[in-house]
């Protein structure tokens, strides 16, 4: 029997758009009562409205979980307003796309705190209560982490974001271990190149992986739906990056050497496109 998603209690982080806007508004078509937050408030609204015509019950937060300290009573107001979290979907992230010798202390630092310390502290915050519903009968709850294929591939160029998520999925995989035998279900999603404006922002290179087609945000919604309903630990989106993480754990020093000279040829088709007057790929 699968997971119904109608009338349940759904938080979704960095909700104001990409895959937090349609995981959003693909839990509220299905009947979900939906928790949004993000920092931009005029977009978040236009989020709001989208679900609220399905889910009349959803509500949003304009919140920065950058700003750690206010993340624990956040996520306690939340629950409190939502009746109960039952499915924690931690989406709110932030690109850096840099060599490591580019980098500051202050953008590691900025990088690790949203994409990794916040979900953590939210976590950390709602769990108690999940366990508590659900030794009083309550469904189990799920925690859906958005990860990155980067966390498992360890793309060059991306060593700060890379990092923040590989911590996020070894986070999650401790957790889906501790907690294999009681109502809370954790998941992983591994997501590609997404149609998203995080390739977009300013203040990162330029992606090196342009020959891989973007895929719509709508496509993670839907997977994370069927994850929800078969009970499944991790995703990648596309699925067949999962098979590259196969060839990369059976040899990973090969496997560096490739991402090494994978680097070296895209560098070089940008150089040549920008000598002839071209503009790079982006």
């Amino acid at each position: 029997m699968g997971y119904d998603v109608e009338g349940k209690r759904v938080l979704v982080t960095g909700a104001s758009a990409g895959i937090g806007a349609a995981v959003a508004r693909g839990m509220a078509e299905r009947g979900a009562i939906v928790g949004i937050c993000a920092r931009r408030a005029d977009r978040l609204a236009e989020v709001l409205d989208d679900c609220q015509r399905h889910s009349p019950q959803s509500r949003s937060w304009v919140v920065d979980l950058a700003d750690l300290d206010g993340v624990s009573s956040f996520a306690l107001e939340a629950d409190d307003a939502l009746g109960g979290i039952d499915v924690l979907v931690n989406n709110a992230g932030i690109p850096k796309r840099r060599k490591v010798q580019a980098l500051t202390v202050e953008e590691v630092d900025a990088v690790m705190s949203l994409n990794y310390l916040s979900p953590v502290r939210l976590i950390l915050a709602l769990l108690p209560r999940m366990l508590a519903r659900a030794a009083g009968g309550r469904e189990p709850a799920h925690i859906v982490n958005i990860s990155s294929v980067a966390a498992r591939l360890s793309p060059p160029g991306e060593a700060a974001y890379a990092a923040s998520k590989a911590a996020l999925s070894a986070f999650s995989e401790c957790l889906a271990a501790e907690l294999w035998d009681q109502p809370v279900d954790v998941h992983l999603i591994n997501p590609g190149v997404i149609d998203t404006e995080l390739f977009e922002l300013p203040g990162n290179d330029p992606l090196l992986a342009t020959d891989i087609e973007p895929l719509p945000p709508a496509l993670v919604a839907d997977l994370l739906v069927e994850q929800l309903d078969r009970g499944a630990f991790e995703l990648y989106v596309p699925e067949w990056f999962r098979d590259v993480f196969a060839v990369k754990a059976g040899d990973i020093e090969g496997f560096i050497a490739g991402a090494a000279e994978y680097q070296r040829q895209r560098e070089a088709e940008a150089g040549a496109e920008a000598g002839t007057g071209a503009a790079p790929e982006t």
